[in-house]
């Protein structure tokens, strides 16, 4: 190999400060992304939405916008517009999350709950962020079983809520928190490891797990600990 073509190889320095840079604009941007969340939340519980009706209907109405923006986002990440299109998708799932909200600020310790639900979101956070800077390999290969068991739960929670049996529903609360935080290790893990360069697809990733570690925590709490 020339020496000119060496020198036109990116230097371990430049790779690391470039992972660095999509890991910090990722941090900035989901803190960003709070604040539509916030604002699309108060806009439901202030309308009061409950959703639309039957539960399959909520759960198609969910994952149509999931996926729907995750495909827009996608489309535009390499531009400023994938901003714009991302906190939309943030102002619209607090919106839709303002459906749980209300449920849980029903219960007398409602807001209390609710509390307890976004500090311990944060500190899944904090913990899953602390293993993934300690990992020094990628975890590439782990997206597929993630997906596998993805599948595997939402089967188990379509069931409890068929058959309305509120054990498989606290379970499936806490086999979903335990997945997601294991994605954002994984999707963690993937920018450390250079394998996610985007930053606007890095903050939708970790986004929708927190989103997922939020809600699930809260149905948790309010299944077990709400009071009447």
């Amino acid at each position: 190999m020339s020496s000119e073509n060496i020198s036109t190889l990116p230097s371990a320095g430049s790779l690391a400060a470039a992972q660095n840079r999509v890991l910090r604009n990722t941090l900035v941007l989901l803190a960003i992304s709070l604040v539509p969340t916030v604002a699309g939340a108060a806009l439901g519980l202030a309308l009061g939405f409950r959703g639309f009706g039957a539960w399959w209907l909520n759960l198609i109405g969910l994952l149509a916008i999931a996926f729907g923006f995750s495909y827009a986002i996608e489309r535009t990440k390499n531009s400023g517009a994938g901003v714009a299109v991302l906190l939309g998708f943030t102002f619209v799932m607090g919106f839709w999350l303002a459906m749980l909200l209300g449920r849980v600020l029903d219960l007398k310790n409602g807001a209390t709950l609710v509390m307890y639900a976004f500090g311990g979101t944060a500190v899944i956070f904090a913990a899953m962020a602390a293993i993934a800077s300690t990992l020094k390999r990628s975890l590439t290969g782990m997206g597929r079983f993630l997906w596998i068991g993805f599948l595997v739960i939402l089967l188990a929670a379509i069931g409890a809520i068929v058959f309305q049996i509120p054990a498989l529903m606290v379970t499936v609360s806490v086999l979903f928190i335990g997945l997601f935080s294991a994605w954002i290790v994984y999707d963690l893990n993937q920018i450390i490891t250079g394998g996610e360069t985007n930053y606007i697809s890095a903050t939708l990733s970790i986004y929708i797990n927190l989103f997922n570690v939020f809600s699930n925590l809260l149905s948790l709490l309010g299944i077990t600990g709400g009071d009447d």
